[in-house]
């Protein structure tokens, strides 16, 4: 069960995945896959993470792709974890996302993670533009947009949940990547980027949920 809702003039839909869907566009965005996240830990000395999560990425966003049939894939930054981790990308999973990529118009938007064209085919842009949205890795320019970067999550039913944030103007994306920590939408880094009225999307296991974006608690005495 996803949700459909409406950027500038777009016609848009939350999956539960945490991709967004535009149909009339045929286009699948995702935000901060930091695939190679568990080699980049384990290159530098980090704690380590099993080694599957690019394989549990791809798989998802396989099935994302055939569910949407999207001909044109953005990529919102921080699609790798550094750039040497997009050259340490096992042969099987680099063929597996090779696979995927073919046929398809991929965008990849330079994020602070991986601030440079990758050694994989595509685009690599600082923003993409398509028919009045703008999308970027980090929000906060001129709208409509759509970016990520911030990882939002909120609370409900005492558990953490990735959650896309949404206002009139923007619309910032979970971390669609396995093993991504996440930024609680009451933060004071996400607070100013989104006005009033503003929704959290909820992305629970087969599902999203719409609630009014958490805001912080106003504590009196």
């Amino acid at each position: 069960m996803s949700i459909d809702f409406t950027l500038g003039t777009a016609r848009l839909t939350a999956l539960p995945s945490g991709a967004l869907h535009w149909p009339d566009a045929r286009l699948l965005c995702v935000s901060d896959l930091h695939f190679g996240k568990s080699e980049r830990l384990a290159r530098r000395g980090g704690p380590l993470l099993p080694p599957y999560e690019t394989r549990a990425t791809l798989l998802r966003l396989e099935a994302d792709l055939e569910a949407t049939g999207a001909r044109c894939v953005v990529c919102l930054g921080d699609s790798f974890d550094d750039l040497a981790a997009a050259d340490g990308l096992d042969e099987a999973d680099r063929l597996w996302l090779t696979r995927l990529m073919a046929g398809r118009e991929w965008v990849w938007i330079m994020g602070n993670h991986d601030a440079g064209p990758a050694n994989l085919g595509g685009s690599h842009l600082a923003e993409f533009l398509r028919a009045g949205l703008v999308f970027r890795h980090i929000g906060g320019g001129s709208g409509p947009e759509v970016s990520g970067h911030f990882h939002p999550k909120v609370r409900l039913a005492g558990k953490a949940w990735r959650a896309f944030l949404a206002d009139k103007d923007r619309l910032i994306l979970p971390a669609y990547g396995t093993f991504t920590g996440g930024l609680w939408a009451e933060d004071p880094a996400l607070q100013p980027l989104m006005g009033p009225g503003a929704r959290a999307f909820v992305t629970l296991a087969d599902k999203c949920v719409a609630i009014p974006m958490p805001r912080p608690s106003l504590r009196r005495g």
